[in-house]
């Protein structure tokens, strides 16, 4: 049984013939009754202040878990994003090699070209040198063909008939 300040101040005693001063126990009481108030108010006054921090430790609880969390989450953002930029640089990577192997088989194929071109050109001008090798010594052999002695005098005597027969 919980026992108030007010069940204390209401409290009746039975009266004997040699009793307890009265006055006395009265008195006491309200003491009692005043010190149990106290200390009731400051229990009240105690459980309160429990529960508010017991509020504000459950209150911190959850802001500590939601620090918790969002550390978590930013951890997890933070290596998707590592491994995020690491695949779109592997990517780039492969993208910068494949163009540059690109480019190494075009100026590889240009320079095929360009030696083909400079074979061709040499081919040609070996091909133009005989040639005029070939027009320059059959211009030679009709200058020797002049040049022959025989050939002087039949071309002499030819003019020389005219005369006998112009004669």
């Amino acid at each position: 049984m919980n026992i108030t300040p007010l069940d204390i101040t209401q409290k009746q005693f039975r009266r004997t013939f040699r009793g307890l001063d009265a006055e006395e126990v009265e008195a006491f009481l309200a003491l009692v009754a005043a010190e149990f108030e106290g200390l009731v108010k400051e229990n009240l006054a105690l459980r309160e202040d429990n529960q508010r921090k017991a509020d504000e430790i459950a209150d911190h609880r959850g802001r500590e878990r939601a620090l918790q969390e969002t550390l978590v989450t930013a951890q997890k953002a933070s290596e998707e994003i590592r491994d995020s930029a690491r695949k779109e640089a592997e990517i780039t990577i492969s993208d910068a090699e494949l163009q540059a192997e690109k480019i190494v088989q075009g100026a590889h194929a240009r320079f095929l070209r360009i030696v083909d071109d400079i074979n061709e050109l040499k081919r040609q001008r070996v091909q133009f040198e005989t040639n005029v090798r070939t027009l320059v010594e059959s211009h030679l052999k009709l200058i020797e063909a002049f040049r022959e002695p025989a050939r002087e005098e039949a071309v002499q005597l030819i003019p020389g008939r005219r005369r006998a027969a112009d004669e």
